[in-house]
């Protein structure tokens, strides 16, 4: 394997079982990931964007075919390993924010390190470091409810570096802002790809895809295209999450 490499992918299909039904949610996926990318995701409602992000950030595992995170099987981590790898080299950032209402924004960025078990007063230190950098050290000590989205997106973001991940994977992250935060948020990205963090942007929105270097299209479960520019073929991409639940219900 290419030692630059952080995702390989190699012939990786997952079938959903509902009884006697199955559905192949994914279907014979090539694709590898080098250190440092910043890619952009995209397909229609149901094309499989949802499974592929489980599969990459480690909350599932392939039905078949090879999965390797940083030189690493997935399906032969026992779950505490999974866990492990989750916690210390991915960070996740989700359309909508899920951060804790009854937690200062502070308190929400802690609760990686609090997993981690990190001193509590080295917590507080990488916390606030964090706020800092997302430029919401003033905010430290807000709660949610008292924060813009584009500054809970900005926690969010915060909370995803506060274990120093290699790898970001954001799902639709400027899908609750309005134009100006949505903005914001991308050129945080793009500072955090120029810092040297894998960047995985999963979107429908195309405005979105194009600042990223590569564009990768998945279309019913298979990858479809995979280059520098916007496919030439109309994609179908909708504004609904695409993924399993979406195929399945019809």
């Amino acid at each position: 394997m290419n030692d630059d490499l952080i995702i390989r992918m190699q012939d990786v299909t997952k079938v959903y079982k509902s009884g006697s039904v199955e559905l192949e949610a994914l279907s014979g996926l090539n694709l590898s990931i080098a250190a440092g990318e910043m890619i952009s995701i995209i397909g229609a409602s149901g094309s499989g964007k949802s499974t592929l992000m489980n599969l990459m950030g480690c909350l599932d595992v392939p039905s078949r075919g090879l999965y390797e995170f940083g030189g690493r099987e997935v399906a032969k981590l026992n779950p505490e390993e999974l866990a492990d790898l989750r916690n210390r080299s991915i960070g996740f950032v989700f359309q909508a924010f899920h951060l804790l209402p009854h937690a200062t924004a502070r308190e929400n960025v802690e609760m990686p390190l609090l997993f981690a078990g990190m001193p509590a007063k080295k917590r507080r230190e990488r916390a606030l470091e964090m706020l800092n950098k997302v430029g919401l050290g003033p905010r430290a000590e807000h709660l949610p409810t008292q924060l813009s989205g584009g500054e809970m997106q900005r926690v969010a973001v915060a909370r995803a570096l506060a274990n120093g991940p290699r790898v970001i994977l954001a799902d639709e992250p400027t899908g609750n802002l309005d134009s100006r935060s949505g903005k914001g948020i991308l050129a945080l990205f793009h500072q955090l790809h120029r810092e040297g963090v894998t960047i995985i942007l999963i979107t429908h929105d195309l405005q979105l895809a194009r600042t990223c270097s590569r564009i990768v299209e998945l279309r019913d479960g298979r990858l479809v295209h995979d280059g520098a520019d916007l496919p030439p073929a109309p994609t179908g991409v909708d504004e609904d999450e695409g993924g399993f639940g979406e195929r399945a219900a019809g």
